[in-house]
């Protein structure tokens, strides 16, 4: 069969994503860290860009909302929704909208599950108080360290001390085996395990251990407390967890008296002995937004405007520079640079009006949950705040990533207001997943040790309440909960 060539024309519609819209997009997404992140690498890119840092001073075009005062029983204040990023490139923006206009300026509000116990204390040396010469951003690693210094050994046993403590985790064990070390550093396995347990010596007390049995022994050599008895409860704390008081009875050779006595003492032990020291990798968390209650009633929602990158075009640079004599290519770059920080500060003003509208419309559909607490959460999905916002399921979804809202009721990332929906006997209205996993923990909080509630009970309650729960989903939000299950609770009853 011959083969013949053509030519065919086809007309077709395909959505196209301009940077700039993609840029919007992106912006909407972050979090307020990373936010600033970006912005601070755009100002030293472009030299258009100047960042504001008086608060008080006056943006020279419209400045956006930042503030909306909401009343839990009225919704006719809502505004109209016209800009969302999901638009078109030249629809996203009202015509008029300043170039260089200014982020919110002014936002207050009010200010923003402990391990086992405190970590055990011992002193590698009478002479030096090392936690009293802490200061509260020393790593663990850096503490170790500090103590090392003190301990005498010879110049190759310092070196593998101080590899040891360099494998050391935050939580403060020693996860590389001791042969991996010795391996590299081309040491003996007995003199590494010898420099060990000096270093187990050290500041906390069960630093440096392999496992959390050994932990605890430490601590509990460290106490003068490691008796046979003890040791073989060590050896056996997967019944420990399971409170299996009769086997353990059996193995550690000791009557219900002292078993009781010991689990008192091993609740004081930290499983987590670097817990107390600062972490390089923790990270504080900003609300985006805050949320106050005012005398009459109604809700402030407000912009953080410490969260929130104020940034302006230097328009008299930018005259300055186009008055000079340049050549093409440095038309080019001060064109682009002119039209990407517009474009920063419009993306940057429709991120702050998002965010707003989008924490607005949360508060006016959980206000039971403002009014009442956790228990009158509402089942809320996307949806509902897409259609009643007038924007695309995407945009909100952007806009609750990463962001969270300071309330008088605590901080919350904005996605906890979004909840499943769980039916209502007799065909009532739906409960949010999240307030029935509030009441079961309600339940088994205010239950008595001679009557403990079983899941089946619990699902009886529940009904009682006029939610239709199956027994399966009890266990499973008791289990999202971390609390034990009816019979692990009878026997800690026992116990305590």
């Amino acid at each position: 069969m011959a083969m013949k060539h053509s030519l065919d024309m086809r007309q077709g519609q395909s959505l196209v994503m301009t940077p700039q819209l993609q840029q919007a997009i992106k912006l909407l997404q972050l979090s307020n860290q990373e936010l600033a992140e970006f912005v601070e690498a755009e100002l030293e890119r472009n030299p258009l860009l100047v960042k504001v840092e008086d608060e008080s001073g006056a943006p020279e075009a419209g400045e956006p909302v930042r503030r909306e005062e909401l009343s839990l029983d009225d919704r006719s204040g809502q505004g109209e929704a016209r800009e969302q990023l999901d638009a078109p490139g030249e629809d996203v923006f009202e015509p008029g909208t300043g170039s260089d206009a200014a982020m919110p300026a002014d936002a207050s509000g009010p200010s923003a599950k402990t391990d086992w116990s405190t970590a055990g204390s011992g002193q590698a040396s009478e002479d030096f108080d090392y936690t009293a010469n802490l200061s509260t951003n020393v790593t663990l690693a850096e503490h170790l360290h500090m103590q090392l210094n003190f301990t005498g050994l010879s110049d190759a046993d310092r070196l593998i001390a101080a590899r040891l403590i360099d494998e050391t985790d935050e939580t403060g064990y020693l996860r590389t085996p001791l042969e991996d070390v010795a391996k590299s550093l081309g040491a003996d396995i007995a003199n590494v395990e010898a420099v060990l347990g000096v270093c187990q010596d050290f500041d906390p007390t069960g630093v440096m251990a392999r496992s959390v049995p050994e932990c605890l022994g430490l601590q509990l050599k460290d106490r003068g407390r490691l008796d046979p008895a003890m040791q073989a409860m060590l050896d056996n704390l997967a019944l420990v967890a399971r409170h299996d008081l009769k086997q353990l009875m059996d193995l550690c050779g000791v009557d219900k008296a002292d078993i009781q006595d010991m689990l008192l003492e091993l609740r004081q032990l930290s499983p987590k002995p670097g817990a107390g020291f600062s972490s390089d990798t923790t990270v504080a968390v900003a609300p985006d937004v805050y949320v106050r209650e005012l005398p009459n009633g109604m809700y402030a929602v407000e912009l953080n405007s410490q969260t929130l990158p104020r940034v302006l075009m230097d328009k008299a640079y930018y005259a300055e520079v186009t008055a000079l004599p340049m050549r093409d290519k440095e038309k080019e770059f001060i064109s682009e640079c002119a039209a990407s920080a517009t474009w920063l500060i419009k993306s940057l003003d429709q991120r702050a009006r998002t965010i707003l509208k989008v924490a607005s419309e949360i508060v006016r559909q959980q206000d039971g949950f403002f009014a009442h607490g956790v228990a009158h959460l509402r089942p809320l999905n996307l949806k509902q705040v897409a259609d009643a916002i007038e924007m695309h399921e995407s945009t909100v979804s952007r806009v609750t990533s990463n962001k969270y809202m300071a309330t008088p009721r605590g901080l919350f990332e904005l996605k906890y207001f979004f909840s499943a929906s769980i039916p209502a006997t007799g065909g009532g209205e739906a409960h949010s997943a999240e307030a029935v996993r509030y009441r079961i923990k309600q339940l088994i909080e205010d239950e008595q040790a001679e009557d403990v509630l079983s899941d089946d009970q619990i699902v009886e309650i529940l009904t009682g309440f006029g939610i239709d729960i199956a027994r399966r989903t009890v266990a499973k939000y008791r289990e999202s909960l971390h609390i034990p299950s009816s019979v692990q609770r009878r026997r800690i009853g026992k116990v305590g």
